[in-house]
């Protein structure tokens, strides 16, 4: 089999967002020697929806670790209601963004890599709400996505039984924290090549010591 990459990821992982550019760059890069595929973690699902004040205050004594360490930004719209959740109406969930995923992978499962770094720019600098039909309104536009169909896909079950495959099969994975990324070279043999953040020159050499084995193998 081809080598296939992992990126565990989740939309409303600060960290995720962070590490968007080295995933963008590698997809780039190596595009055209590796399969790609993105999966979406559940990082946030309450039982009851849980107001954004639950997280605020951790995510105000957090975000600048993000920004020195990964060299991103969080947009002024987003820190607004990290700043004050007491007027913000948002209640975090990481469902429909999964969802999200698992319908545009229907109509373009090859650029999973750009949309998940689309949706988290769409939330942590845009300030979009994730939860909202809206928020996804522009994506559609912007690749060519029917939205009827996108939005029927988007409210139908069998889309949300596919994205908590996802968040099962990342469990499986054992994954406990995002990111998290894999490459697979046999049906059973994968290679853990990052669990939390790290940079591009790092990432990239974890994954030319993997391909340079397989090709010392002769695979």
């Amino acid at each position: 089999m081809n080598p296939t990459l992992y990126y565990c990821y989740d939309a409303y992982c600060g960290w995720c967002y962070g590490f968007s550019p080295v995933i963008s760059r590698i997809f780039e890069e190596y595009r055209q020697q590796i399969a790609f595929e993105v999966l979406s973690g559940g990082m946030i699902l309450p039982e009851k929806p849980q107001p954004v004040k639950v997280i605020s205050d951790y995510i105000l004594g957090a975000y600048k670790t993000v920004e020195e360490r990964t060299g991103i930004r969080f947009g002024e719209d987003w820190l607004w209601h990290m700043r004050n959740p007491d007027e913000s109406d948002w209640f975090p969930n990481s469902e429909k963004p999964a969802i999200a995923m698992c319908v545009f992978k229907d109509y373009h499962a090859e650029l999973a890599v750009p949309f998940a770094g689309e949706l988290q720019y769409a939330l942590h600098y845009e300030g979009r709400d994730l939860c909202d039909d809206e928020a996804y309104r522009h994506l559609m536009i912007k690749y060519g996505i029917p939205e009827k169909e996108f939005y029927g896909k988007l409210h139908h079950p069998a889309y949300k039984e596919k994205a908590y495959d996802e968040f099962a099969l990342v469990r499986q994975l054992k994954v406990t924290g995002f990111p998290t990324v894999f490459l697979q070279v046999a049906e059973s043999k994968f290679y853990l090549l990052t669990q939390g953040y790290t940079d591009y020159q790092t990432l990239k050499n974890g994954i030319t010591r993997v391909l340079t084995d397989l090709e010392l193998q002769g695979k």
